[in-house]
């Protein structure tokens, strides 16, 4: 006799009247909050050129770098129109705060450490327009990644086939640009279609992610690119197998996304990663 099928005390639960579902609900039972505090805006500015520092590195032990493409942008805070990126022609594993470079929205460069003044022109372009039309980014983040240069050369966007992708629902935006970008209406055109979202799938180009923090876009990032990977693969195997991926209903997305894709998910699943690289290099970065 076949086994009777019988409904689990969660599904059960979950229809309950009293059961709603709350966007926002904390996953491990209250999610920890930065709490950071600093005596003056140049303490602050402080912390954020080494926490930038160590995005990079970051994103150096990921192999999330290509060659002398790629930058992370962070927002000043004692002059908010003004951000730090990295100079043009220094790896990303050996970054350093004092290599940073201070520039303005005309790519003008303020301050400079004593590897390299040189800026490449894509980053203030890009980020320049980016962080003007979004006064709410502190940081922005865009390199040619190699699952997300070969995701974006698919010119879709990502698909909701895993729980990671959620937190992208409805989040992304894919933007048919002129390739790379050395005009400033190319910088203007990728701000407007960003929007008010925290990623966008640049067709044959590569990925970008923006946050509240450095943290949040660095893990956007992180985990769009291994979002972009899944799908190449679930793809692959779908198609070798002559079928199609599942794919998760708008309303689960939508939930997953209210609980682990809010500023505060992405702050402390940065947090993570910013455990691991001061564990990996000794804080070296913060020179």
């Amino acid at each position: 006799m076949a086994p009777i099928a019988t409904e689990s005390p969660l599904a059960s639960h979950r229809k309950h009247p009293d059961f709603q579902k709350t966007a926002g609900d904390d996953v491990g039972f209250g999610v920890a909050e930065d709490t950071t505090s600093f005596k003056d805006k140049h303490a602050e500015r402080d912390y954020i050129k080494g926490r930038l520092a160590g995005a990079y590195r970051i994103f150096g032990h990921y192999g999330l770098n290509e060659g002398l493409a790629g930058h992370i942008t962070a927002r000043d805070p004692i002059d908010p129109e003004t951000f730090w990126v990295n100079p043009l022609g220094v790896d990303f594993n050996i970054i350093n705060k004092s290599d940073l470079l201070r520039v303005d929205h005309k790519g003008n460069v303020l301050d400079h450490g004593p590897k390299s003044k040189l800026l490449n022109k894509a980053a203030f372009l890009i980020h320049g327009a980016i962080h003007a039309a979004r006064p709410d980014v502190i940081c922005a983040a865009h390199t040619h990644s190699v699952h997300g240069r070969a995701y974006c050369s698919l010119g879709k966007p990502l698909e909701m086939i895993s729980l990671e992708s959620c937190l992208f629902f409805e989040d992304q935006v894919l933007f048919e640009g002129k390739g790379v970008v050395l005009a400033e209406d190319e910088g203007c055109d990728i701000a407007d279609a960003l929007g008010e979202k925290k990623a966008a799938l640049l067709r044959n180009h590569g990925l970008l992610t923006v946050g509240q923090s450095i943290e949040e876009a660095v893990f956007w990032f992180y985990t769009l690119d291994k979002c972009c990977h899944v799908q190449l693969l679930a793809d692959a195997a779908a198609d070798g197998r002559g079928g199609a991926t599942v794919k998760i209903t708008d309303e689960e997305a939508e939930y997953t996304k209210g609980i682990v894709g809010t500023h505060k998910g992405g702050w402390f699943g940065g947090k993570a990663l910013f455990d691991l690289i001061d564990e990996v290099t000794g804080k070296k970065y913060w020179q």
